[in-house]
């Protein structure tokens, strides 16, 4: 090998060490796949005594770090199957779009941008950029919801513009991250993620949307047209009541 092929590898594998320094650290101060797995698992019906107003089934979380890489995934479920298959990548479209659309002083969440993501909306095709990339999204089936998920360190993107996913900011308020969760309807996949978060200790939003300056789900949609632009439809069950109970929306 000559020189300048032995200088190109080395600088190409200490780029590759960088990448995987940098998104170690980036998620870091987020949660590691223990730490999300008995969050999702506090925040699920199935799992515990706790009532969220839609299906109540086993549950998907994702979470992504500030660039967009995926640091864990969880299930509620002993096997992936357990919860709905599709719902894994959902989880994290959902991670990636509350990060991706979200900033220091304005978090917005998924159910947020539902009303102008619809046509005639000031925000219709945004549903349609960033799509996922399969070959980072999918990989080995049996370790999906491991610690060894091969979304785990990659950046799937993609975006998705109903209930289930939420910046993470810090206690100091800083943007770190987001939360996807997906598996039940998705304003129950709303109040969960609501949930999970709160078990993180990753909640101190400094700015939103709703009438409470958060991103909760705002149920304001009358005659077809949200009231204040960032409404969410109601979806069946007692989940906007629930919503309202814990804080998650009105």
């Amino acid at each position: 090998m000559t020189l300048l092929k032995l200088k190109t590898t080395s600088a190409i594998l200490g780029l590759g060490l960088m990448a995987t320094q940098a998104a170690a650290s980036g998620c870091d101060a987020l949660t590691d796949h223990a730490t999300l797995t008995a969050a999702l698992q506090a925040s699920t019906a199935t799992t515990s005594e706790t009532t969220n107003g839609g299906l109540e089934l086993n549950m998907w979380a994702t979470v992504v770090d500030r660039d967009g890489v995926v640091c864990a995934v969880a299930m509620t479920g002993e096997d992936r199957g357990d919860q709905w298959p599709g719902s894994r990548v959902i989880s994290a479209q959902k991670a990636n779009t509350a990060n991706a659309f979200s900033l220091p002083g304005l978090a917005l969440s998924t159910a947020n941008l539902y009303s102008a993501t619809q046509p005639g909306g000031s925000l219709f095709g945004l549903q349609f950029s960033n799509p996922v990339n399969p070959q980072a999204a999918y990989g080995d089936a049996m370790a999906y919801g491991t610690e060894h998920d091969p979304l785990v360190g990659q950046q799937p993107g993609g975006v998705n513009v109903f209930g289930g996913g939420l910046a993470l900011y810090d206690a100091q308020g800083a943007l770190i991250g987001a939360i996807g969760v997906s598996g039940d309807t998705s304003c129950a996949d709303h109040n969960i993620a609501w949930r999970t978060r709160d078990a993180l200790n990753l909640a101190t939003v400094p700015g939103g949307v709703s009438a409470k300056g958060d991103d909760g789900i705002v149920y304001d949609i009358t005659d077809g047209a949200s009231v204040s632009g960032f409404g969410h439809p109601t979806c069946g069950g007692t989940e906007n009541t629930i919503a309202t109970a814990i804080g998650a929306g009105q």
